[in-house]
């Protein structure tokens, strides 16, 4: 017979309950309380519930979404920058479109600040490509046109990140398997996202409202982005439990906008609130799921997790749509 449940007694006057089922640990405890005793269950509570682990990615580097007046990418970049440094938060990954640099040269110093900082860069494609509109010779062209700032901005650094524009790993089966060998070939890592809850759509709300100094709508923004990001982030915990019947190690993904520069401070307040222990994109995708790959022709892609979702015919957890027709009318 199975015991699901075990009573634990620690020291004098401590006993600690663990749940086997649940895989939890509570205290009980008579008027009398040792300090050490005290300390053994503390310690072993912790060892029962171990903390969720999560790596802080950003994508579209150097220049995402509009700026509010007065604001620069390169004021961006250190916004985000002080957040990740006040968290302690390891290396953080940013995936840039060299591209962009032909438009406004100047950006070039968002990459530089960026490094100067120790923060790695990876490839997101030249141009942002989508691999569902484009041959796959013209996606692998873009890749390698990404390369050589890549490579002389990380100085033989790990660069060979890669993550999808859009998430988006090609509409149709033969698409996905030659870039995934492309990628194989070429000694890349996909540098896949569990959790997301599209934060850019927040930055083009913000540019309008701040520039009509509309602090009440701001207010609101904050409000709305914070308690979506808390929505996603159970929604990605509940499809990993889902489909590997445990939890697993998350990437989030962000973008290097103005907002999610405002809102980063409370955003890491929030993981930390909800037990996420911040980590490094290597150290995330080192968790076995990380090598699950739903193969299969997809149009609009998604988190890894919503791939292996749909690939397994499992029915998708209750949750709220993100307010994205609300985003898209505020300041208008």
């Amino acid at each position: 017979m199975k015991v699901s449940r075990v009573n634990l007694t620690t020291g004098p006057g401590l006993t600690m309950v663990i749940d086997r089922k649940r895989s939890s640990a509570r205290c009980i405890s008579t008027p009398v309380l040792l300090s050490f005793s005290l300390l053994l269950c503390l310690f072993m509570i912790e060892k029962a519930s171990p903390a969720q682990e999560v790596a802080l990615t950003f994508d579209d580097l150097p220049a995402h979404a509009p700026l509010p007046p007065g604001v620069t990418r390169a004021g961006v970049a250190k916004q985000i920058i002080k957040a990740l440094e006040s968290a302690h938060a390891p290396k953080s990954y940013g995936f840039m479109n060299a591209g962009k640099l032909q438009t406004v040269p100047e950006d070039i110093e968002v990459l530089n600040l960026w490094r100067a900082a120790g923060l790695p860069l990876g490839n997101h494609t030249y141009s942002h490509m989508s691999l569902n509109a484009n041959t796959v010779e013209a996606f692998e062209q873009d890749i390698q046109a990404n390369e050589p700032l890549l490579d002389s901005m990380m100085h033989g650094r790990d660069w060979r990140w890669f993550r999808y524009p859009y998430l988006w790993e090609g509409d149709t089966r033969e698409k996905r398997r030659a870039i995934r060998s492309y990628l194989a070939e070429h000694k890349y890592h996909i540098a896949q996202v569990t959790l997301d809850f599209e934060d850019w759509a927040w930055n083009g709300p913000y540019a309008r409202c701040s520039a009509k100094n509309d602090s009440k709508a701001i207010e609101q923004l904050k409000t709305s982005y914070l308690s979506t990001a808390a929505e996603y982030i159970s929604f990605g915990q509940q499809m990993a439990r889902m489909i590997y019947g445990r939890d697993i190690k998350h990437v989030l993904l962000l973008h290097a906008g103005a907002f999610d520069a405002v809102m980063l401070p409370q955003l890491i307040d929030l993981l930390k609130q909800r037990g996420f222990k911040l980590v490094s994109l290597q150290q995330a995708e080192r968790d076995p799921a990380y090598r699950s790959d739903p193969d299969m022709g997809l149009q609009w892609g998604g988190t890894l997790l919503q791939q292996m979702m749909e690939a397994r015919h499992l029915q998708i957890p209750a949750h709220q749509e993100k307010p994205m027709k609300e985003l898209d009318a505020m300041c208008r």
